[in-house]
């Protein structure tokens, strides 16, 4: 499952600089001017993961095959961009398929980079942006609940019931200025929510994107937003945008002095992929072999045969069971033979729940 997130923000707040930088390509055009964005821009990026080397080095792997995430830098939304202002509905839509949203803060000072809003605040952005998708949600609600409403009355449509519910559920935290994801969902109405394709129902990373002076610890803008992230249930990560821009010009060693010259032990781009995952409740296992080594993304929970299912649906079909080794005993033991010999190589059947980083080899039958 390839995890995409969408990248949003204000005009200058730094969204393109750090779209580049995440994807390493120039694709979204960064400006000092709002909407130099006109067209969502998709990058699609190795999701970092050390334990793949270490395992492909003692398996003999010939390929390294990390999962994948896919960032959408948005347009620079404004005040009024639900109701279309500067190039809004047009990009409120981008965001509905996406399974996040980065909120992109700008918590540095710049005389030289103008802000759309002529001040620096960056609780004001997010909550202008929230605000903007808040209202369009409550459009999209209130079109269809008349519909829904009849149906409902009818009382042949039980479908149309449930769905109505959720609907009041999600108008009465709007209303209240308050985004959906706030509601209290069942997990039997989780499928019926997601279909109602509520933007601010979409899990939220705030991004603050600080100087390069403040990469390392942040600043006091960024411990207003961490404030808000904390009580919002989202996540909050640092990040300099213009750090990660010539990281991503960097080879591998310079790039680790680069860091280390700067107090930093990783990219930001590894820190905002794990809090993404987090989020989501996402993990990763792996298949190991003389062919390739590779990542596999899942949720957390994930029994063996559905794990099997994201790389064939006929291994999820056929599963008869799961040879599996966790990734400590793999490296510890120098691979699949010395873990088979230890007795660390168990054999996992229907009911198992994969752990984060097990090595697993399915066995099934179609």
């Amino acid at each position: 499952m390839a995890l995409k997130v969408a990248i949003v923000g204000l005009p200058n707040v730094g969204k393109s600089t750090l779209f580049n930088a995440l994807t390493q390509t120039a694709a979204a055009q960064a400006a000092n001017y709002p909407f130099c964005t006109i067209e969502p821009n998709t990058g699609d990026v190795a999701v970092p993961e050390p334990r793949l080397a270490a395992l492909a080095k003692i398996a003999g792997s010939k390929e390294i095959i990390p999962a994948r995430i896919n960032f959408v830098d948005v347009a620079g939304l404004v005040r009024g961009a639900s109701k279309g202002e500067g190039l809004g509905n047009q990009f409120l839509a981008n965001i509905r398929d996406c399974d996040a949203v980065a909120f992109v803060a700008r918590c540095f000072e710049n005389d030289d980079i103008t802000h759309v809003e002529g001040r620096i605040n960056p609780l004001e952005d997010l909550d202008i942006i929230e605000t903007e998708l808040m209202l369009a949600d409550l459009e999209s609600l209130e079109k269809r609940r008349p519909a829904l409403e009849k149906k409902a009355k009818a009382g042949a449509d039980k479908e149309a019931a449930n769905t109505l519910r959720l609907v009041d559920l999600a108008l009465s935290k709007l209303s209240a200025g308050k985004p959906a994801r706030t509601a209290s969902v069942g997990k039997e109405d989780e499928k019926a929510w997601h279909m109602l394709q509520l933007l601010t129902a979409l899990p939220a990373i705030y991004v603050c994107n600080v100087d390069e002076g403040s990469a390392d610890k942040g600043n006091a803008f960024s411990d207003q937003v961490a404030g808000r992230a904390k009580a919002d249930n989202a996540k909050a990560v640092v990040i300099s945008a213009q750090i990660e821009s010539e990281i991503a010009l960097l080879d591998p060693e310079e790039r680790s002095e680069f860091l280390e010259t700067l107090g930093l032990e990783e990219p930001g781009l590894n820190r905002l992929i794990r809090e993404a995952y987090a989020l989501l409740g996402l993990q990763s296992y792996f298949t190991v072999g003389p062919k390739e080594a590779r990542a596999w993304t899942i949720e957390v929970g994930t029994t063996a045969p559905q794990a099997a299912g994201v790389i064939h649906n006929d291994f999820e079909k056929g599963f008869i069971r799961a040879e599996t080794i966790a990734y400590a005993d793999y490296i510890a033991l120098n691979g699949e033979t010395g873990a088979k010999d230890a007795g660390k190589m168990r054999s996992e059947g229907k009911e198992y729940i994969v752990k984060d980083g097990d090595v697993m080899h399915f066995r099934f039958n179609v």
